[in-house]
């Protein structure tokens, strides 16, 4: 068995990949190590992952488009799951193009080398920003999700749309995931919890939107990861019931990935303080354009269709990572890496 996993270097693709090869499966992974935040992080992870022989590194870049069609003439895979994109609401206000280069032309390059080989099933990542500024909670599949508030929301959508499409053209076994705030060790550093731990570790304040009223359904990457394997190794069944245009449903879902359980970002901050043992010196600001008040999955097709059921509280979870990121920075950057970041 042999994964394609785009996107290896970055967070949720290391921690996948790490899982994988522990099980003894092939991993294939690309990555164009962009500079969108600290690369010597990503170099890191990599680090992790090549001493297992069941791995391969290619330095790619998924909108390169006759380098991803020659991937797929010289390697075959079994599964293909898509985790690189320019992640980051805030960012696309600013580099628009990145989004466009990276999660739309990139992801059409995937899907056409998906088209012309014989997988058995292509994951990739989408995003709980395509809800928008949805009111209903929790956020639900069957929701609609047609007004995006953000450059970086209206390209999973896009995603979602593309990845359908050629799951109907071409009989393609293909899922979508919504990730709901992913956090853990070897985490982004442009996540608030992330920018939260390292500004009160060097005695700076943190910036609260919306003056703290806001809540995330936080997921820890462990329980992530638990579900990506599920996903991966259930490809969607062909369906013959029609829709209401006459047309057979493709091999095409997407399922919501998160915690199901969203908590306020003043207790969130609390839970970061007492695993620093340290308090917070806050910054309250209005809501940042392209944010949205709460995020909050529901999971029920997720658990019903592969068992899913995250496991982690916040409280361990945001004590592994501040372990993790203490060590990190205390010690392995130091001896191996610089530790200077492109936020």
């Amino acid at each position: 068995m042999k994964v394609l996993i785009t996107g290896v270097a970055g967070f949720i693709g290391y921690h996948l990949a790490k899982r994988l090869l522990q099980e003894n499966i092939q991993v294939y992974g690309i990555d164009n190590l962009n500079k969108y935040y600290d690369v010597n992080l990503k170099q890191a992870r990599l680090s992790q992952l090549k001493p297992y022989s069941g791995f391969t590194f290619q330095l790619l870049d998924l909108s390169d488009n006759s380098a991803i069609a020659q991937l797929f003439q010289t390697e075959i895979f079994d599964y293909v799951v898509n985790l690189a994109a320019q992640a980051g609401v805030r960012y696309s206000l600013q580099n628009p193009h990145a989004y466009i280069d990276s999660n739309i032309q990139g992801f059409l390059n995937l899907l056409e080398g998906c088209r012309y080989s014989s997988i058995k099933h292509l994951v990739f990542a989408s995003s709980s920003s395509v809800y928008g500024g949805n009111h209903k909670i929790p956020f639900s599949t069957s929701d609609r999700v047609d007004h995006p508030i953000s450059l970086y929301a209206a390209t999973k959508k896009a995603n979602e749309l593309m990845a359908y499409t050629y799951s109907h053209l071409y009989n393609l076994p293909i899922t979508g995931l919504r990730f709901f705030t992913v956090y853990g060790p070897w985490g982004r550093p442009d996540m608030a919890y992330f920018k939260f731990v390292r500004a009160i570790e060097e005695g700076r304040p943190i910036d609260i939107y919306n003056f703290g009223e806001m809540q995330r359904d936080f997921t820890y990457i462990d329980d992530v990861i638990e579900g990506l394997v599920r996903v991966i190794h259930k490809p969607p069944l062909q369906r013959d019931v029609s829709n209401s245009s006459g047309i057979n449903q493709p091999l095409y879902r997407v399922y919501n990935i998160g915690n199901n359980k969203p908590i306020a970002l003043e207790k969130f901050i609390e839970i970061i303080e007492k695993a620093l043992g340290q308090s917070a010196k806050k910054n309250y600001l209005p809501m940042q354009p392209g944010d949205v008040p709460i995020t909050y999955a529901d999971l029920t097709d997720l658990m019903e269709d592969v068992g899913f059921q995250p496991k982690t509280s916040v409280e361990e979870g945001i004590s592994k990572f501040v372990q993790w990121y203490r060590e990190y920075y205390g010690q392995y950057s130091k001896t191996r890496f610089q530790t200077t970041t492109c936020e």
